[in-house]
């Protein structure tokens, strides 16, 4: 709901023709809109610059769902505004890129199954902000935020690719994947056993659907998970799932190829690059119900072991609906990354 009483900020939708989602196997559209959020009495032509954030929305959602209306509650540009007028926040831009795909979504990483997602970010969707935008330049001004999938990005991308962020912030994140995914596959596979135990069969249904389930639901969310985390190169709309479709044991090597990509293992390897990062701030609710909360202990205490520096919060809550968050990671993001003295 638009507040009147604060000034407000303004949102410029921008289209970015991307070379890198080129010849996507599910045909997405290469050309992804990118809406960027202006502060209060700041314009494109804007002859100081700010920090910047980039937002990654959760699983079945685009960038733009975090500007858009929103009913008995505030979208980001709203809750920046807010923010901002009451002092608890410095001004900052943020940066909405779409990212929807028609696997319901991203984990904001390269996959020949669903696209390279991650170089999207990095090597396109920077410098076309920057062009455009009077933000701050380099990486010591930029963060990246999330929850839910978006969270994975932000965690996994701090971890990854250093040399791009300076702050992140993770809300419920998606780790520790033998909680937060395998619980879901009996679901998965009573739902699939309906479609011929296809997974291709299963995606036609699901698209010329006029409604579907909650299973069928988390059941594209598995397929989406499994060309992101075990994509088969040779043929990319070849989507093997981690289990026996009929009896449903695992396929170690399978879900091995998942666990790799899980941000409690990764952090054994890579966790030393968040020594770079000014701020890294993880939450999750203390009543999850996709179990995201035993992820989110492993990876503070592990995190701890490393002796790397970050902020640790649990909150009386579920995975829903949890955006009020943003009150209290986008200022700290923002300080991180404004020049100091200022």
């Amino acid at each position: 709901m638009l507040k009147p009483d604060v000034p407000h900020g303004q949102v410029h939708t921008f289209w970015l023709d991307s070379e890198v989602l080129q010849g996507n196997p599910w045909e997405d559209s290469p050309r992804r809109r990118i809406d960027v959020y202006l502060p209060p009495e700041v314009n494109l032509d804007s002859g100081e610059n700010y920090p910047v954030l980039y937002d990654l929305v959760g699983y079945s959602n685009g960038g733009p769902k975090d500007t858009a209306y929103t009913s008995f509650g505030e979208s980001v540009p709203e809750r920046m505004d807010r923010l901002i007028a009451n002092g608890d926040a410095k001004p900052a831009i943020i940066v909405f890129p779409d990212c929807f795909t028609s696997l319901g979504g991203n984990q904001y990483i390269n996959s020949p199954s669903v696209g390279r997602w991650a170089d999207f970010l990095l090597h396109e969707t920077i410098p076309f902000v920057e062009e455009r935008a009077p933000v701050l330049p380099g990486r010591d001004h930029r963060g990246l935020f999330g929850k839910s999938s978006g969270g994975y990005g932000a965690i996994v991308h701090g971890m990854r690719y250093p040399e791009y962020w300076n702050a992140i912030a993770c809300h419920a994140g998606d780790m520790y994947f033998d909680f937060c995914y395998r619980t879901d596959f009996p679901t998965v596979l009573d739902v699939l056993a309906k479609h011929d135990r296809s997974v291709s069969q299963f995606l036609e249904y699901f698209h010329s659907a006029e409604k579907v389930s909650g299973d069928e639901f988390h059941t594209l969310m598995a397929i989406a998970m499994a060309a992101t985390y075990d994509p088969n190169e040779s043929d990319p709309t070849d989507i093997r799932l981690p289990v026996d479709l009929y009896t449903g044991e695992l396929l170690e090597e399978r879900w091995a190829n998942w666990l790799r990509h899980d941000p409690i293992h990764l952090v054994e390897e890579l966790g030393g690059n968040l020594h770079d990062l000014d701020l890294v701030f993880i939450d999750c609710g203390d009543q999850d119900q996709y179990h995201m909360l035993y992820g989110a202990r492993i990876l503070h205490r592990k995190l701890e072991d490393q002796g790397i520096k970050h902020i640790y919060e649990e909150f009386p809550d579920n995975h829903s609906k949890i955006d009020y968050r943003y009150d209290r990671s986008l200022p700290l993001l923002i300080d991180a990354l404004t020049p100091f003295g200022e």
